[in-house]
């Protein structure tokens, strides 16, 4: 098995963690990380490194994503989604669109938001979620997050318009919280929201169109080379031989024309090294291929 990155569509029910135990036994090897989690709830896009890919998911992390969700209003629950106990319910026939969409245009562009309580940031040492599970009334920082997009595609009235379910589209900067943004939302409108249905399309250039099933790699096994894999993701620089040289002892050179993190090929078109300038010249962050 080689290196490189498995882009999954992630099923619903799976923790992250069984993704990746899974794909360690597809890919007989145990070098397999992911580049941030997705609630069991959720479906789509899961972003695995293999081998020596998994030095890249550092990168990958903090890459800006994109998901489908369905919001409703008229109830809110412990967790801010669909398999929380439902809390409060009500009535959200009196809301107008015009009001979801001021509401949306609220919490549009740079927000300060406070992460769903039931999540996996530690307070004190122990996740968040586990001391909600153990009674324990938790309430985490606000924290800065930019929605670039939050576009509506379709508001449905429900069981006689006691509840309004809300289909749309968010384009977010990581550590952006797709539930919060349910609970934020009713919390804004009086009638309360959670969510109950998401699916993540993108992370960073990588897209549900190139994602596999688990089912269709238990078949076939693929992954995005690690060369495809990081041209993809940074800006490019081909290198003369001279430069390979230089760079697979781990030695500097000329700058960069970007001070963006910057994918370095040899000739044949080979990944050699991720480089970062600093004082005048490229150094090399992390190398690929040793001397």
């Amino acid at each position: 098995m080689g290196s490189g990155l498995v882009i999954i569509d992630k099923p619903q029910g799976w923790t992250s963690h069984d993704v990746v135990g899974r794909t360690r036994r597809l890919a007989g090897t145990r070098k397999v990380g992911h580049a941030g989690t997705l609630d069991p709830m959720a479906t789509g896009v899961l972003v695995l490194g293999i081998n020596k890919a998994t030095r890249l998911l550092t990168y990958i992390v903090g890459a800006s994503k994109t998901y489908t969700a369905t919001i409703r209003l008229g109830e809110s629950t412990i967790t801010d989604d669909a398999e929380g106990e439902v809390i409060e319910r009500r009535i959200a026939a009196a809301v107008t669109e015009e009001q979801i969409h001021a509401g949306i245009a609220a919490l549009t562009g740079e927000i300060e938001q406070v992460p769903s309580s039931v999540s996996a940031i530690k307070v004190n040492g122990e996740r968040s979620y586990a001391r909600v599970r153990a009674g324990e009334e938790v309430k985490l920082k606000a924290r800065p997050v930019t929605i670039k997009r939050f576009e509506v595609h379709d508001i449905r009235r429900e069981r006689g318009g006691k509840v309004l379910d809300i289909d749309v589209t968010v384009d977010c900067t990581s550590g952006t919280y797709i539930r919060a943004l349910a609970r934020d939302l009713g919390a804004a409108l009086n009638v309360g929201g959670h969510l109950t249905a998401l699916r993540r399309t993108q992370v960073g250039p990588y897209t549900l169109e190139q994602a596999h099933t688990l089912e269709e790699l238990a078949k076939e096994f693929s992954y995005l080379e690690l060369d495809d894999a990081a041209a993809a993701l940074f800006p490019r620089r081909d290198l003369t031989e001279a430069e390979r040289v230089e760079l697979s002892y781990g030695r500097r050179i000329a700058e960069c024309d970007t001070d963006e993190i910057t994918a370095a090929f040899a000739p044949d078109g080979s990944l050699v090294a991720l480089l970062k300038n600093k004082a005048g010249q490229a150094k090399p962050e992390l190398v690929f291929a040793t001397a």
